[in-house]
């Protein structure tokens, strides 16, 4: 026969983040929000909506940023709910909530891991967990509305089933991923589930001719009485003495720097060209537990560089690198990193500034996602303008010495070319070395081949110029 035509099942006014069908298929669990879909993840309520009544229902709305909700056959609604920067960028601890509605009850408090998807195929619930260099599958074994979480699996890899990191097999019995670390590229991994343990293996030999490109190593540190991470990567052939190296600070804040197989990315170009690049995950990272996560708000930059530069130190002890010749780089947050590094310290001798914030206060009204800065600053840039202007790296730039590559895509909405254009001009101001790039039409990240390789081009001869 012929097939029934979709109809419209929530309301018109709400936008629907992520969902998941209700057990008895009636309807779905939903994180959903009014008005502009862009903007409005983060203030997102759990809701359900009834697929016959065509009728939405909020089960929770707690002050924080949700994601991955999950029904079980119990009437237990679970969820990560936590200090997230990105749609996307999924962390925080676990929760439950009753189906008919109620207060939401962490199930993780005080963990030092960070839950990263969520998965209820079968009886039990399992999650992902970020634990410093490891990724974690654990079963979830509840108990009304507490739970224990129970690690069966564990390795410094990251993985990727889709939606979250694994999935499950509908009767609980198996779970499988997309499996790669910085030294295996991607393969299908399946495991057995019903014991304390379970041991992954490849299933797929996809990549099997591909061999190391690259040589990587886990660093822990302490900074401000914090265990820190982060990964070096160098060269599998490094050059002979002390060679450069570049710090790449990843976006976010809200998120974290995996093991991911070396294609031909702008750190593979970096490393065959002889440096050392460090991969930092200072405070506002996944992979230490909410606690850490929530380390930056209110001082973006401040205690972030502090964990860069201590992590500095201890990559100089672990390799043969040349303090003299070292260079920052990052995109996003990781571009408004940048631009705070080269205003607060003088250790960098280059740096690339990409999609970066120079001023927070005029951001906060030039930007199409203004609602993502409540939860990190406490309050609007009306209310507190004084925390936007300590944490914006223009308020410092007589300070700057360090020649800086900028670049941004004209289009950019969530990092609007503004930021960038202020900072080149503060910079040309101070007399300091810099170039700034507009790519035509791009938006927040370069999608077209020419922009993305005329960028990496760019960079190389930055750092080329000033690194040698």
């Amino acid at each position: 026969g012929e097939a029934t035509p979709p109809r419209f099942v929530s309301p018109a006014d709400t936008f629907v983040y992520e969902y998941d069908w209700t057990p008895d298929g009636t309807g779905f669990v939903a994180t959903a929000a009014k008005g502009n879909g862009d903007n409005n993840w983060w203030v997102a309520k759990l809701v359900a909506v009834d697929a016959a009544r065509e009728t939405l229902r909020t089960i929770a709305a707690p002050a924080m940023q949700l994601d991955a909700p999950r029904m079980g056959r119990d009437g237990t609604v679970l969820f990560i709910g936590g200090l997230m920067s990105d749609f996307g960028s999924v962390g925080g601890d676990l929760y439950a909530v009753p189906f008919a509605g109620g207060t939401p009850v962490d199930l993780t408090p005080g963990a030092t891991s960070t839950v990263t998807s969520l998965v209820w195929s079968g009886a039990a619930p399992f999650v992902t967990l970020q634990a410093g260099d490891r990724l974690k599958i654990a079963r979830v074994d509840l108990h009304g509305m507490a739970a224990d979480v129970v690690p069966v699996w564990s390795a410094p890899v990251s993985g990727d089933a889709g939606d979250g990191e694994v999935t499950v097999a509908s009767g609980g019995s198996a779970v499988a991923s997309v499996v790669e670390d910085f030294i295996h590229p991607p393969e299908i991994n399946v495991g057995t589930l019903g014991t304390s343990k379970v041991a992954l293996a490849a299933i797929t030999r996809a990549n099997a001719g591909h061999s190391p490109l690259v040589a990587a190593q886990s660093l822990d540190w302490m900074s401000d009485g914090r265990r820190v991470q982060g990964w070096l990567l160098r060269p599998l052939v490094p050059p002979a003495g002390k060679g450069p190296m570049i710090v790449d600070v990843h976006g976010g804040p809200s998120a974290v720097v995996k093991p991911a197989y070396m294609w031909n990315s702008l750190d593979r170009r970096l490393l065959d060209a002889g440096y050392t690049v460090f991969r930092p995950n200072p405070r506002g990272s996944y992979g230490q537990g909410e606690a850490f996560v929530r380390a930056n708000m209110r001082d973006f930059g401040g205690g972030d560089l502090r964990d860069i530069d201590a992590g500095i130190d201890a990559a100089l002890k672990a390799a043969p690198i040349d303090p003299q010749r070292l260079g920052v780089f990052g995109h996003s947050y990781g571009g408004f990193m940048t631009m705070w590094a080269v205003t607060h310290s003088t250790r960098f001798k280059a740096a690339v500034a990409g999609a970066g914030l120079s001023d927070w206060l005029s951001y906060y009204g030039e930007n199409g996602i203004d609602q993502w800065m409540i939860p990190f600053f406490g309050k609007s840039v009306y209310d507190d303008p004084a925390v936007y202007l300590a944490d914006s790296p223009i308020m410092s730039i007589k300070a700057a010495k360090t020649p800086t590559l900028i670049y941004v895509g004209e289009r950019d909405v969530e990092c609007p070319p503004g930021q960038s254009i202020e900072f080149w001009h503060g910079l040309k101001a101070m007399g300091v070395p810099t170039s700034l790039i507009i790519y035509e039409g791009a938006g927040h990240r370069l999608r077209l081949p020419d922009q993305i390789h005329d960028r990496e081009d760019r960079i190389l001869a930055w750092f080329g110029q000033w690194l040698h």
